[in-house]
C-alpha cells in the first residue's frame, strides 16, 4: 500500500469511413497486401492530400459525446520518424491544436457492493493517419510490409493519468470501446486492429511526484491490457525496491510469457520534429457544422440509463447493464415496446438472465440471437397475464431458441403448457399430495417451514409445472390452516 499506481491510456480508434483520411483508397479489411495503397498514401512526388469530411464529422461526434471542446480551428502536422511500415517517413497527425480538447467519461469499476463510479478526464482526441503493417509470421529471417492500412483514419484518444489500477484502466477502455461503437464512429474490432490501446504506467510513493512512465504499446484485448499493466506495475515496484532506476521507454507485452519487454527508449515530442503540414490548410469547423452533427446524435448511454430508471423504474444496476452496449439497449427497448412499459422489469430480467446466459454459452452477440425481441416480449407477456408460470416460461424460451415455433403462443398451444388456474382442479391435486405426504404435513405443523416448500413442490410436480404457483401457495395454506 506504500505505492500508488498511475495510469493513462492512449487509444487508437479506427474511424469507419469507406475511404482513407487523405485519399480515396479503400479502408476495407482483409484485402491482398499492398493493393489499397494509393499514390497519396505513400506520398509519391506530385500528390496532395485531401481531408476526408466523414472522418472530421466522426471526430466532432466523439467530442460532443464526451462533453469536450470541439475546436473551431485545428491544424495538421507532420510527425517525423523512420519505421519500415511508414512509407512517407512521416505521419500526418495533430499536435498543438487538436480537433477535440478535454471532455470526460464516467466509468463503473467492480461489481456488487464493492462497485464504484469514477470520472476519467480526457486530455484530447486528434485525427491522424495510420501506418502500414509489418508482417513476420510468413517470412523466415525477413519482414513483409503491407501498406494497405497506411492512411486509414484514426482518432487517437488520450486520457489524463487518472486511473489507479488495471481494473480502472480496463473499465475505462471498455467504456470508451462501447461509446465509439454506440455513436457509430468505429466498429471496435480489436482482432482486426480497429481499437488498440497504449498504456502509460508509472508508480510512486504515496504523496510523491509522478514517477517515470513506461508505455506498453498495441494492446488489442482487454485481458491483455489488464495482464500487461499488472506485470508492469509489479516489475516497476520490484525494480525501485531493489534500488533500481526506471527509464522512460516503450515496451511490448508478450501474451505467451505474460511479461513486458523493452522495445526502445521513449521518444518525447521534440524527437519527432513536428511542424505544420504545408500541404493541408487549417481545419475550420463552423458552429453550423457542429449543430448539424449534434442534431444527428443518438441518445447517449448516460441519458438512456437515466430514462430507464425514471420511466421504467429500473435499478441503477439494471439500467447500467442494459446500456453497456447499443445492441443490448436496442434489443431491450424493442422488447419493452412490444410487451408494454408495465413489463419493463420482467423484460430486463429475461434479457440480463436467461437470454444473456444462453448467448454467452453459444458465444453469440445479441444481434445474432435466435430469439428476437418480439418473441421474448411475447413470452414475457404470457407470464405476465398468468397464461404460463415463470418456470414454464423457461421451457417456452428453449423452444423458441431452438426454432421450434414462431412465437410463445404457438409453443404453449403445441405443448399444452397453459397454466392451470381452476381452483377445483388445484385443490384436488393438493388433497392427493397431502394424503400421500403425511410426514411433511406433520413437520409443517411442528413448525418446520421447509416442509411447506416440499409440499408445494409435490403439487407442482403433480401438475407437471402447470399449476399457478400463487394459487398453489394460497390454497395449500388454507388447507393446512396456516
Amino acid at each position: 500500500m506504500d505505492w500508488e499506481v498511475v495510469i493513462g491510456l492512449e487509444v487508437h480508434s479506427q474511424l469507419n469511413t469507406a475511404s482513407k483520411i487523405f485519399s480515396g483508397a479503400s479502408t476495407a479489411f482483409g484485402a491482398e497486401p499492398n493493393v489499397q495503397a494509393s499514390a497519396v498514401d505513400i506520398a509519391l512526388p506530385g500528390v496532395l492530400p485531401v481531408l476526408n469530411r466523414g472522418a472530421v464529422e466522426r471526430a466532432i461526434r466523439f467530442g460532443l459525446a464526451i462533453g469536450a471542446h470541439v475546436a473551431d480551428k485545428s491544424v495538421f502536422a507532420r510527425k517525423n520518424y523512420f519505421y519500415p511500415d511508414l512509407p512517407k517517413g512521416y505521419q500526418i497527425s495533430q499536435m498543438d491544436l487538436p480537433v477535440v480538447q478535454g471532455g470526460a467519461i464516467t466509468i463503473r469499476v467492480g461489481e456488487g457492493e464493492q462497485a464504484y463510479e469514477k470520472t476519467v478526464r480526457l486530455t484530447r482526441a486528434h485525427l491522424e493517419e495510420d501506418a502500414g503493417k509489418s508482417l513476420h509470421e510468413d517470412f523466415h529471417g525477413m519482414t513483409g510490409i503491407d501498406l494497405n492500412r497506411a492512411g486509414t483514419p484514426l482518432l487517437e484518444i488520450v486520457s489524463e493519468p487518472d486511473m489507479r489500477s488495471s481494473a480502472e484502466a480496463v473499465a475505462y477502455a471498455r467504456a470508451l470501446h462501447a461509446l465509439v461503437r454506440w455513436i457509430d464512429i468505429c466498429d471496435g474490432n480489436m482482432q482486426e486492429g480497429s481499437f488498440r490501446c497504449d498504456a502509460n504506467v508509472s508508480v510512486r510513493r504515496q504523496g510523491e511526484p509522478l514517477g517515470t512512465r513506461r508505455e506498453i504499446k498495441n494492446l488489442n484485448s482487454f485481458r491483455f491490457l489488464q495482464q500487461a499493466i499488472d506485470y508492469e506495475v509489479q516489475w516497476q515496484i520490484g525494480t525501485l525496491e531493489d534500488s533500481g532506476r526506471i527509464e522512460q521507454a516503450t515496451v511490448l507485452f508478450d501474451p505467451d510469457t505474460g511479461e513486458t519487454r523493452m522495445m526502445r527508449s521513449k521518444e518525447d515530442a521534440h524527437d519527432y520534429r513536428y511542424f505544420p503540414d504545408p500541404d493541408l490548410l487549417p481545419l475550420i469547423i463552423a458552429p453550423e457544422w457542429k449543430a448539424r452533427v449534434q442534431a444527428g446524435m443518438p441518445e447517449l448511454p448516460g441519458a438512456m440509463k437515466a430514462r430507464f430508471m425514471d420511466e421504467w423504474g429500473l435499478s441503477a444496476y439494471d439500467a447500467t447493464t442494459l446500456t453497456a452496449s447499443k445492441e443490448v439497449a436496442d434489443f431491450y427497448q424493442a422488447a419493452v415496446s412490444a410487451a408494454g412499459a408495465a413489463l419493463a422489469k420482467p423484460c430486463a430480467n429475461w434479457v440480463m438472465g436467461d437470454l444473456a446466459a444462453r448467448l454467452n454459452k453459444a458465444e453469440l452477440d445479441i444481434s445474432a440471437s435466435p430469439v428476437s425481441a418480439a418473441q421474448l416480449a411475447g413470452l414475457v407477456a404470457r407470464i405476465g397475464d398468468n397464461t404460463i408460470s415463470n418456470a414454464i416460461g423457461k421451457k417456452v424460451f428453449e423452444a423458441l431458441w431452438n426454432g421450434e415455433a414462431r412465437n410463445a403462443d404457438e409453443v404453449i398451444d403445441k405443448q399444452g403448457l397453459k397454466q392451470v388456474t381452476d381452483s377445483g382442479a388445484i385443490e384436488g391435486m393438493i388433497d392427493e399430495v397431502l394424503a400421500a405426504n403425511q410426514k411433511s404435513v406433520d413437520e409443517f405443523r411442528a413448525g418446520k417451514d421447509k416442509a411447506f416448500n416440499a409440499l408445494v413442490g409435490q403439487v407442482m410436480k403433480a401438475s407437471k409445472g402447470k399449476a399457478s404457483p400463487a394459487q398453489v401457495n394460497a390454497l395449500l395454506k388454507k388447507k393446512l390452516g396456516a
